[in-house]
């Protein structure tokens, strides 16, 4: 079965492994709460660990929000997590502050040796929003996106990259903003902000919880949007949203986000590729709405394959 907690609900998730257990990193919040939108503001990152990505045992939880001020006073949302060359691991997440309303998303980092206990980096925020091709409050932005934090590094390369969710600041509206936010670094610690990804007027307004993988030999890049941000093309052609992927190259040369096609289990979201022991690749996504109802846990693994232009597909 997938990570189903009885008094919490779970959404984006976030793994790692260690050789011999998955770590699963997802957001959680108590259902208590009656409300599901308001999970969002009342978040922490609950970790849990399995051999087969079925069968969860629950851990301590990982992160949660700090002390103000802090980058990530209010919330500690999605991000990835890495192993660095000496064998740490170093976890890079999304935060948002009450000093700014919440509307100023931010990377932040934490590290481990074990994947259990976290330890803050500071300063924070390590990466952030470069006015220069993004929204800013700075700028004059009624908001700054600049989260989901995915840190890899691609093939041929020892430089890391970072895709994060943003907008572009000469979007022609709100509606067609969204761009891939890219950060590089070769140490994970010192990052330079780079032009995005991408274009406005792609056909999405906001495109979330990025993920680079070769699956299969086909470099993909993964990722999600909501029926609030599809374009009226989009909407038109009947989509209401869900998981989304498109074929790239593999220096990512070519991100044109006109390309992506929808995964066909629409009531699935922020999903993540995870590579099993045998090799073969599987899709892990939290539930979201099923008739109505939000539901809120991690589904099974769904087998998946890629094609070059179909995108991600069931094996």
């Amino acid at each position: 079965m997938g990570l189903k907690l009885a008094g919490q609900w779970v959404w984006d998730s976030w793994f790692a492994f260690d050789g011999e257990n998955h770590h699963a990193f997802y957001l959680q919040a108590s259902r208590a709460l009656g409300d599901p939108n308001r999970r969002h503001r009342n978040t922490s990152v609950g970790h849990a660990i399995s051999r087969d990505l079925k069968n969860w045992t629950v851990l301590r939880d990982a992160l949660a929000p700090s002390e103000a001020p802090a980058a990530d006073s209010w919330t500690t949302w999605t991000g990835s997590v890495v192993q660095q060359e000496d064998g740490n691991w170093r976890m890079f997440y999304t935060g948002t502050s009450r000093e700014d309303a919440g509307e100023r998303q931010t990377v932040c980092a934490a590290t481990s040796t074990d994947l259990i206990t976290w330890t803050k980096v500071e300063p924070a925020p390590v990466v952030a929003a470069d006015s220069r091709w993004y929204k800013t409050l700075e700028a004059g932005f009624a908001n700054e996106p600049f989260r989901d934090p995915w840190v890899f590094r691609l093939p041929g390369q020892t430089e890391w990259t970072m895709l994060t969710t943003t907008g572009a600041k000469d979007a022609a509206s709100r509606s067609v903003e969204a761009v891939m936010g890219v950060a590089k670094s070769t140490d994970l610690v010192n990052w330079q902000v780079q032009p995005p990804l991408g274009a406005p007027g792609q056909g999405f307004g906001e495109t979330e919880v990025f993920q680079f993988e070769v699956v299969d030999g086909v470099p993909i890049i993964l990722f999600c949007c909501g029926p609030l941000w599809l374009s009226q093309e989009r909407l038109d052609a009947g989509e209401r949203g869900g998981l989304y992927s498109f074929a790239v190259a593999p220096d990512l040369s070519d991100v044109d986000f006109n390309r992506a096609t929808l995964f066909p289990d629409t009531h699935l979201y922020a999903s993540r590729l995870v590579q099993g022991i045998d090799g073969g690749w599987n899709l892990i996504a939290f539930i979201n709405e099923v008739d109505g109802e939000f539901v809120g846990e991690l589904c099974d693994p769904v087998p998946v394959t890629a094609d070059p232009i179909r995108g991600l597909i069931k094996r």
